[in-house]
């Protein structure tokens, strides 16, 4: 490949790969986009954000509060589980860019019908 080519092809190739131009983008997070992706991404863009990052903006009491449900379904808690507490590390449920499952559909059938992974 000659030099010219290789100048134009490849920072095009690095914007494409980068994962802000490929991604889902919840509304509620917009002006950490605007602040840059390391305002989450404290471990690098390649890997996902830690729980202390998570935990910067979100309060796990008040999570386990709203997401608290009755009766038979009590302890169907995702915040506040009887396997995790309210330790469940963030990414395993939720993911930013791409669409996840709650980390206790793997062996539950619970219903979350707000969950936004």
């Amino acid at each position: 490949m000659n030099k010219t080519l290789m100048i134009l092809v490849c920072p095009l190739l690095l914007a494409l790969s980068q994962p802000t131009l490929a991604m889902d983008k919840r509304d509620y997070h917009a002006p950490l986009y605007e602040a840059g992706c390391d305002s989450c991404h404290d471990q690098g863009l390649n890997r996902y954000p830690s729980d202390e990052a998570c935990l910067q903006c979100h309060d796990p009491e008040a999570l386990a509060k709203q997401t608290a449900r009755e009766g038979e379904e009590a302890h169907q808690n995702p915040h506040d589980s009887l396997h995790y507490g309210k330790d469940a590390p963030c990414m395993d449920c939720h993911g930013e860019h791409t669409p996840k499952k709650a980390l206790c559909q793997e062996c539950h059938n619970f219903d979350y019908p707000k969950f936004n992974g």
